[in-house]
């Protein structure tokens, strides 16, 4: 009998990995009525606008009007206004994508950085001088992102402002004054619509090629017709074709500039250039192009665009807002 007893017990142990996992499932499905519950219990009555009493009370549950979605109220109801939004936002940049030539609409952004990546002056880059602004092509980033900046203010194409806005593509503006007072009303559009506008010198003159008190001229000048004109003192500059001296960024320092970004890769409406080897994007790069129509390049601004993001989103990037990282 005590034998009998002892196989009994160890059928039984052998047994007990499958009633442990048949009570593990009691205490799954428990959980899951209970948080049903609770959202359920969390969940305020609707009042009824025409009597005044709620959901569930002797006038009955509110219906909604005849072809009307049912309101779902508390935390479900919250889920689904989020998804709803995010949903219609989606909607709304692949017809917008559409609209514009697109094959598909360009890849959101990451969240921007909680603190900005620190920017030192591109290896090469360096001048004589110390404490200086850096300078450089590409912020320091894991996240496949890239920067889009366009250059002077030629071209004043109301398509660029619409088509940016509708697919939401942030950019940086470089401009140089003896352009954009054409239309300083233009730019103000683009602003509105929370572009950052930098300092590119009032005229676009080569800078190694004139004193420091003349770049200084050049560079505090267009730093207070920004200020005047649209509110703000930039805290970037971008030398004209890219060309300075120490002179340059002794001079940018003294009219308040903080960073001067250049840029790893150009785009046109027809090609991209590239700065670097592989030809390639990398994260971080900044694009350079410029503000110009058919009468300079084979296509107009919103061939180009088409061109950048084509290219960017081909490659799995986003383009990023400049000023959120640097």
């Amino acid at each position: 009998m005590q034998l009998v007893r002892q196989k009994e017990q160890s059928r039984s142990f052998r047994r007990s990995p499958r009633a442990a996992r048949s009570t593990r499932g009691v205490r799954v499905v428990g959980a899951a009525l209970i948080v049903a519950a609770l959202v359920s219990a969390c969940a305020e009555p609707v009042p009824d606008e025409r009597t005044g009493s709620g959901a569930g009370s002797e006038s009955g549950p509110v219906r909604p009007a005849a072809g009307q979605q049912p309101r779902v109220e508390g935390a479900a109801g919250a889920l689904h206004a989020y998804v709803e939004r995010v949903r219609k936002a989606r909607a709304a940049r692949i017809a917008a994508a559409r609209k514009w030539g697109l094959a598909q609409p360009p890849l959101e952004a990451p969240e921007p950085p909680a603190v900005k990546p620190r920017i030192i002056t591109r290896k090469g880059f360096e001048t004589d001088g110390t404490d200086l602004p850096p300078v450089f092509t590409t912020v320091p980033t894991k996240e496949k992102v890239v920067f889009l900046t366009i250059d002077d203010g030629a071209e004043k194409d109301p398509e660029l402002l619409r088509m940016m806005s509708e697919l939401r593509i942030p950019y940086s503006a470089f401009l140089s004054d003896y352009l954009v007072k054409e239309d300083y009303g233009y730019f103000e559009k683009m602003q509105d619509a929370g572009v950052a506008l930098h300092n590119h010198t009032l005229t676009h003159p080569y800078l190694p090629g004139l004193g420091y008190a003349a770049q200084k001229r050049q560079i505090c000048g267009m730093q207070d017709v920004i200020e005047k004109r649209f509110g703000k003192r930039p805290p970037l500059f971008r030398p004209p074709y890219g060309n300075y001296n120490e002179d340059t960024l002794r001079a940018a320092k003294a009219c308040g500039v903080k960073a001067v970004p250049l840029w790893a890769s150009e785009a046109f409406p027809d090609r991209m250039e590239w700065r670097e080897w592989d030809r390639d994007l990398h994260p971080g790069d900044i694009i350079l192009t410029h503000f110009r129509g058919k009468g300079d390049w084979k296509g107009s601004m919103p061939d180009m665009i088409r061109r950048v993001m084509k290219t960017v989103t081909a490659k799995g990037y986003a383009v990023a807002k400049l000023e959120d990282y640097v």
